[in-house]
């Protein structure tokens, strides 16, 4: 098989955000990865198995070159500092752990720095997704059945079937193949719409190759290293200490923060008037986003600020026609825009894998998520999630709100 990963560059932006952040101030931090695959029946083989670690292999052989690197250095919020850094900065294969077990069930962990694990998330899930599907079917019948669906959506989108504002591909993690996202990102760039403008993508290569914007903040990972990794924090306050280095780090550049780590009530806790005036917009990813919406508008008028100026950004399992029915829906109160993922990268007659690898300790202790719906989390243990859950409801019934 051809290689998957060609470049250092392919992965999604806020690798590079949380990354450049990490390494200024939480450089020695250490985690630990957990994927997992969340369909039931679906089975690796032997082959299977050693492609993926020959694939992790060569990617962990790549290195930035000069250009990529001043791609990088010219996005406004990325420093100097941080860009020297990746010039030097490599994958190590030995931060892998992989085992198979006799029921086909596939175990990868990475341990090691929280800069170096936090950078193979994504192209760890493009490469075992692509290698499953181009070794459990017939690839090219999937890829003309993956072409036919998005020359459709992109016809649909040039004619003004959708309503989108702004939206943009979000589907690195669990594309059908490099191939198959280069081609609905080349087609969206291609059939514009100014009710559906295209922004760009969270692949920076693609971003770059096509001249697109690249787009991307915080993912979990921050909340929960940053809020839960020093064990001298009360975990239900992980939001405000994530946010305050974020501020630390970008200023007011970069802003759209993460909701639903350890419920959106308790963000909004934290999510007061300084970080919600330093903070550009929110970003749903779990929950009824009709009912999420609604109490953010809210939010942000209790405060006295008005919610047109701000962004929702929604990117919680979306294809295009419920993006419609979102825009429509918060027209005039809000500017909205959104990140469509699976839909877009990964349409076929076959069932996309549902995979994800999530950071499961920090500086040798658990970390959790407790998102505003069950079944996202993954830590191991439940001693651990008792003890945030307990921590947030604490502080749910007897903290008094403050608007500062």
């Amino acid at each position: 098989m051809q290689q998957i990963i060609t470049s250092l560059l392919e992965n999604d932006l806020y690798k590079f955000s949380m990354g450049q952040a990490i390494y200024h101030q939480f450089s020695d931090y250490k985690t630990t990865w957990t994927f997992k695959c969340r369909n039931e029946g679906v089975v690796f083989t032997k082959e299977i198995f050693e492609e993926i670690k020959h694939q992790v292999r060569l990617y962990c052989a790549l290195r930035f070159d000069e250009e990529e690197l001043a791609y990088l250095n010219d996005i406004k919020w990325i420093k100097g500092s941080y860009v020297d850094f990746l010039r030097l900065w490599q994958p190590r294969y030995e931060d892998f752990h992989f085992d198979l077990d006799d029921d086909g069930r596939l175990h990868v962990q990475t341990t090691g720095t929280w800069l170096n694990t936090s950078m193979y998330e994504v192209p760890t899930l493009a490469i075992i997704n692509e290698v499953y599907f181009r070794m459990t079917y017939d690839y090219d019948e999937l890829f003309r059945q993956f072409k036919e669906r998005a020359l459709a959506k992109c016809e649909k989108i040039r004619n003004g079937e959708y309503e989108l504002e702004s939206f943009s591909e979000f589907g690195l993690r669990r594309r059908l193949s490099s191939q198959a996202q280069e081609f609905i990102v080349s087609k969206l760039a291609e059939y514009r719409n100014p009710s559906s403008f295209f922004l760009g993508t969270s692949n920076v290569y693609l971003a770059k190759k096509y001249g697109l914007t690249p787009v991307g903040t915080m993912a979990h990972e921050w909340i929960m290293c940053v809020g839960q990794g020093d064990h001298k924090h009360n975990p239900a306050y992980s939001n405000y200490y994530a946010l305050n280095a974020w501020v630390k780090e970008y200023g007011v550049l970069n802003g759209t923060a993460l909701t639903d780590t350890i419920t959106t009530d308790c963000f909004l806790r934290d999510f007061r008037l300084t970080f919600a005036t330093l903070f550009s917009g929110v970003r749903h990813d779990s929950s009824d986003p009709f009912a999420w919406g609604d109490k953010m508008l809210e939010h942000y008028r209790s405060l006295g600020i008005d919610p047109k100026n701000k962004l929702l950004l929604f990117s919680d399992s979306l294809n295009l026609e419920k993006a419609t029915k979102l825009c429509r829906y918060f027209k005039g109160k809000c500017k909205v825009a959104f990140g469509i993922g699976t839909y877009l990268a990964n349409d076929t007659e076959v069932d996309p894998l549902n995979i994800v690898m999530k950071v499961t300790r920090c500086n040798g202790q658990d970390v959790a998520k407790i998102s505003d719906v069950d079944g996202k989390s993954m830590c191991e243990n439940k001693e651990y999630v008792d003890y945030l859950q307990r921590s947030i409801d604490w502080r749910m019934n007897n903290e008094g709100v403050k608007n500062v």
